[in-house]
């Protein structure tokens, strides 16, 4: 288990992402922006140096883009974190100099990608010179168990994130209904499943760095530690059951969590399976209520769990194009269907507490 409740629940970032830096392209970076943004100071691009982050995403404020590393290290902070989740988890080259110029200065590093910092004998030589600590949150466990299902029993109610798509919000969805959940007085534990969850959240675990025969320990673990003294658990969600590279891993999380319910994740001008090549241009999404068929039926055979609403992700759409895309789709799936980073979350979390009630009503 990945705990990161000591150094880096402090820790004030200046984040890398050099010609990454955008709405899609720098998931981790985009995240600490939105949920940590008191611990950002900058962010290191310089295709987009000179800008805002809100200029360049359209949130964040007026915490500066700057064209270096070196151009950051008088801004406060005190690690440099990786911000981008690309598609293999490598370290672009081109970006060793910079690392090597944190450390240089002190920089603790902070990195979720595939490829293990710590392991690389140069920059582990390098930060043991300077004093400077290596975080790896994509490294998983040493021990972990095979699932026997036993995320069925817990009291809690356990709500599943999945989605017609990787990279479409799922992470994010789980978040913003974490905070409406808890705003109306639930008690709510949230299970991160990826490095950026683990990042904001303090603890978890990267279930796809995970040997495949423990993916669904690894969520059953996660469970059960999530729903001590809670009455709602929100499994962060991983790729999608139809996506051609990433499937193995949903199928995995989606058994080992066994959850009661599932919120589906949908962006609607998505057509095909995103990929930073476009590698799946081949393939349509199915539609939504397909979707919906296709979570719960693959599920079917250990439990029954519905899909109870939908959150969309609208960025690329204007207000009136994404209240019309959630109209459509609750008309045609009589489910709750909103855009719960652009607009109230309390469809999405009425139907998770309504859900919450049958359960205690059933198991009281």
């Amino acid at each position: 288990m990945h705990d990161t409740t000591g150094a880096l629940s402090s820790y004030r970032y200046l984040v890398l992402a050099e010609e990454r830096f955008g709405p899609q392209t720098s998931k981790t970076a985009n995240s600490a922006i939105r949920y940590l943004p008191d611990r950002v100071v900058a962010v290191v691009d310089s295709a987009q140096a000179g800008k805002t982050v809100g200029e360049v995403l359209g949130f964040g404020g007026g915490a500066p883009v700057l064209g270096t590393v070196r151009e950051g290290l008088g801004l406060g902070a005190d690690a440099l974190l990786i911000g981008i989740a690309p598609q293999g988890g490598q370290l672009p080259e081109s970006w060793r100099p910079m690392l090597h110029a944190a450390i240089d200065a002190g920089l603790h590093l902070v990195s979720g990608l595939h490829f293990h910092l710590a392991d690389d004998a140069e920059l582990r030589a390098r930060a043991a010179a300077r004093g400077v600590r290596i975080h790896d949150l994509r490294r998983p466990p040493a021990e972990l168990p095979v699932s026997t299902g036993k995320a069925r029993l817990v009291d809690a109610l356990v709500v599943h994130t999945v989605g017609t798509d990787c990279n479409i919000g799922k992470m994010t969805a789980a978040l913003q209904l974490r905070d409406s959940l808890a705003a109306r007085g639930a008690r709510v534990g949230f299970a991160a499943t990826g490095q950026t969850g683990i990042l904001i959240e303090g603890w978890g675990i990267a279930v796809d760095a995970v040997v495949a025969d423990f993916i669904g320990g690894a969520a059953e673990r996660l469970v059960l530690q999530a729903a001590e003294g809670n009455d709602v658990v929100l499994v962060e969600g991983q790729g999608s059951l139809v996506h051609p590279g990433y499937s193995g891993v949903t199928l995995g999380l989606l058994h080992g969590s066994m959850p009661d319910a599932m919120i589906l994740c949908h962006q609607p001008s998505r057509a095909c399976p995103w990929s930073y090549g476009r590698h799946y241009d081949w393939m349509r999404l199915p539609s939504v209520p397909e979707m919906i068929r296709i979570c719960e039926g693959v599920i079917a055979p250990l439990r029954e769990s519905k899909v109870i609403g939908i959150a969309l992700n609208t960025w690329d759409l204007s207000d009136d194009e994404a209240r019309a895309a959630g109209r459509r789709l609750e008309e045609e799936t009589g489910l709750p269907a909103v855009d719960p980073v652009r607009f109230d979350p309390a469809p999405l979390a009425d139907a998770i507490l309504e859900a919450a009630g049958r359960k205690q009503a059933v198991t009281a």
